[in-house]
């Protein structure tokens, strides 16, 4: 899979089993939901979909349930079948083995993992990852399974404070991630460009996306560092993350994604 310029969210409602969800019965209406905003994105122009039960809160900590495993399996090889664009899973809030799992069998090409080679204070509480876990998971499935890493992730702090550079070092170079993601301090929220700058400056060859808060202004600034970026409630109708995507304002992101890549080139080495 080349890099994607821009990889298009696809936040699913509630899923069965969970505190908001409906009983699985009325999962097709899930299902129904993923495909409407892929149909979006791939009218659009995005480059990839990544897929995730943001729906269910309050989040696990670590492992979601086999309820949850089994519906987010089903809606991502629905996603698969209906677009032909690559496919990532993030399972919140760090169940980055089942997101591993699923990918695999459905022949997803990447996963988010929101905590990697880290440990994290987060509303859930403290996530430790575990990059060994995920690692030996990809090498025993043999599945073509790239973990994109969130560094000093959204909604969460480190445990010890700690130079940004280091963490994105740790995750590459001792936790073998693929590529990168720095965020904004919450959903939507804009990543610095500074936290940018730092991460690219530490890892040069190693892709980098823009994981929260990207808008059609933005483009220019973030992708003078970043390869590309993962945009979710900057596409949704009036901008609020829990409503459906807005085709009109997802193509205009991505046309703005493609006029600052055109103007800029490469991301500054």
């Amino acid at each position: 899979m080349k890099h994607p310029l821009v990889v298009g969210v696809i936040h699913l409602p509630a899923l069965p089993g969970t505190v908001t969800g409906q009983g699985a019965r009325a999962f097709g209406d899930v299902l129904e939901h993923a495909k409407r905003e892929a149909a979006a994105w791939t009218a659009a122009g995005a480059d990839a979909l990544i897929v995730e039960n943001f729906g269910d809160v309050p989040f696990h900590r670590d492992r979601v349930g086999p309820e949850t495993v089994a519906a987010m399996t089903l809606a991502a090889d629905v996603l698969r079948r209906e677009s032909e664009l690559p496919l990532g899973l993030n399972v919140l809030r760090n169940d980055v083995e089942s997101a591993v799992a699923i990918a695999a069998m459905v022949g997803g090409s990447f996963v988010r993992a929101n905590v990697y080679a880290a440990t994290s204070v987060t509303d859930q509480g403290v996530i430790e990852g575990d990059p060994l876990a995920v690692q030996r998971l990809i090498r025993r499935l043999d599945a073509p399974v790239a973990v994109w890493a969130d560094v000093d992730v959204k909604h969460a702090a480190p445990l010890a404070p700690r130079p940004l550079a280091d963490l994105a070092e740790d995750a590459v170079i001792r936790g073998l991630a693929s590529a990168l993601i720095v965020s904004g301090r919450a959903t939507g929220q804009p990543a610095s460009p500074d936290d940018l700058a730092t991460v690219r400056h530490a890892l040069r060859a190693t892709p980098l996306y823009v994981g929260s808060g990207a808008t059609v202004a933005q483009m220019p600034t973030l992708l003078r560092w970043a390869d590309g970026v993962i945009v979710g409630s900057a596409a949704k109708v009036d901008g609020i993350v829990t409503n459906p995507v807005d085709p009109d304002r997802a193509a205009e992101l991505v046309r703005a994604a493609t006029r600052a890549r055109e103007e800029i080139g490469a991301p500054a080495p």
